[in-house]
């Protein structure tokens, strides 16, 4: 499902011609030729020569990934150093890769290791998700964060496109989202614009007479007042842009690796004076299918796992020196999704609709297609034990709502489902991302609580400017940093769907 290049275009510069392919050498015993050779004669021999040659340099280039279209991760075991290694090859984790690498000004620069524990991606939050980008946050760094990853998408070819390559295509479908606001909700929806509006984004407020005008199938009862995204909002295929920051990243030189970070070793008493204990100085990989594990020397380690970050963090640190650290409270969180049919739907132009129950849905493709679900109560949480759909949550939660919202969903038909996991941050619902507290050379990205995809350009930016340089230049996430979680001081987004 990876696509990486053809190996013989990486032998050849842009816009350079193909010669033709040889088939081997002379037959052995052949009479060496004392004439001077035809110019077939010497294609002939170039062939082989371009073959060794390239078979050469794929075993020099940094990562069998980089250019074989074959290549399984799984036959690439973790080096023994690296100077930064990711946890977790989700969409943030390579974005993290990806721009560490970017801003770095040089080639053959810092090691940069990707940890993967499952290359089929089966149960990872970025492929399972909807694709949704929007800037209608209730927080400034939550809309700046979407703001410049919606740029980032627009032009997404100027960074993500790899030479000798297809160029990037997310299938960008650009038709907004729609907040529905209760007589309760309306104060909260029409201050989440103006500081919408306030950050740069185009956001329109819409009574209900509007509402019904743009969106004639809307049943507007019990609707007080609508905002609409008029311009960076709607869905893409996560698939393609997780894709293509792998893609870019392993063709800068990020090494990936499938397998299991099981723990952090600090350095020893006697090796490193008080205040250096707080590092990380091996990540032990656990290799896949084997109780093996290979230490991994690193200068930094940044936690990008999802929603097991939580999780990584605790187990990974039980064993430290000086007692346990304080939780990372970011946690799975099971949402179901469905897909159905329904012909006298919405048309084109139907957006992405959040409805006054909490209820969504949006377009897919262009059928009488619509994917759409629902959060639980918090008191109702689904177990996270595996990823079965519960199909009656659909009948006597999701439709009833949906069917209110717009009449002719009355009589759609599911046509297919899946579940998948937010990495939903417990504290206040919002992400973390910078250095450990304890940690000195641990990173955090993570806990975005559903908008994790449509942020990572922007959250892997940040991250690596705060790796690279100390500070963030590009957009000040300074009251994301997981100090806040130490110290009790939720900064809580309204705007979780």
């Amino acid at each position: 499902m990876l696509r990486g290049g053809r190996a013989l275009r990486a032998l050849r510069g842009p816009g350079a011609g193909v010669g033709p392919r040889g088939r081997g050498g002379a037959a052995p015993g052949r009479p060496l030729r004392v004439a001077a050779p035809r110019s077939s004669d010497v294609f002939r021999e170039l062939g082989p020569a371009l073959s060794r040659l390239g078979q050469t340099l794929r075993q020099q280039l940094p990562g069998p990934g980089v250019w074989d279209p074959q290549w399984s991760p799984q036959s690439c075991p973790p080096p023994e150093q690296a100077d930064v290694v990711v946890v977790g090859g989700g969409v943030v984790g390579w974005a993290v890769a990806y721009w560490l690498k970017a801003l770095e000004n040089q080639r053959h620069g810092m090691r940069v290791l990707v940890v993967e524990r499952d290359p089929t991606y089966s149960q990872a939050s970025t492929v399972l998700s909807v694709g949704g980008i929007r800037q209608q946050f209730s927080l400034p760094e939550n809309i700046r964060l979407s703001l410049f990853s919606a740029a980032f998408l627009r032009n997404i070819n100027d960074y993500l496109w790899v030479p000798n390559e297809p160029p990037v295509d997310l299938q960008f479908q650009p038709s907004g989202y729609l907040f529905l606001a209760s007589q309760r909700g309306a104060a909260t929806l029409e201050a989440g614009v103006k500081l919408q509006r306030e950050e740069g984004a185009k956001v329109a407020l819409l009574s209900p007479s509007q509402l019904k005008a743009k969106f004639p199938w809307i049943n507007t009862e019990d609707v007080a007042v609508a905002s609409y995204g008029l311009e960076n909002e709607g869905w893409f295929d996560p698939w393609s842009l997780l894709n293509a920051f792998r893609r870019k990243a392993m063709s800068l030189g990020v090494l990936s690796c499938v397998g299991e970070a099981k723990s952090f070793i600090t350095p020893a008493e006697d090796e490193m004076p008080l205040m250096a204990r707080d590092r990380v100085k091996y990540v032990n990989v656990r290799l896949p299918d084997s109780p093996e594990q290979q230490p991994v020397a690193c200068a930094i380690v940044v936690i990008a796992a999802g929603a097991w970050s939580g999780k990584l963090l605790a187990t990974a640190t039980a064993r430290l020196p000086g007692g346990s650290l304080a939780p990372l409270p970011i946690q799975p969180r099971k949402r179901y999704v469905y897909m159905w049919h329904c012909p006298d739907g919405p048309g084109l132009e139907c957006p992405f609709l959040i409805d006054t129950s909490g209820a969504y849905f949006r377009r897919e493709g262009i059928a009488g297609n619509f994917l759409g679900g629902m959060s639980p109560p918090e008191g109702d949480e689904p177990d996270t034990g595996d990823l079965e759909v519960d199909h009656d949550f659909f009948q006597e939660q999701v439709w009833p709502r949906l069917a209110h919202r717009v009449p002719p969903f009355q009589t759609l038909k599911v046509r297919s489902s899946w579940a998948g996991y937010y990495d939903y941050n417990t504290f206040d619902q919002n992400g973390v991302l910078g250095r450990h507290p304890q940690l000195q050379n641990v990173f955090v990205v993570g806990g975005f609580s559903g908008h994790g995809l449509q942020q990572a350009p922007a959250a892997g930016r940040a991250a690596a400017e705060l790796l690279l340089h100390g500070r963030c230049s590009t957009i000040d996430v300074g009251r994301l940093a997981p100090g806040r979680l130490l110290h009790g001081e939720p900064l809580r987004e309204a705007a979780i769907v």
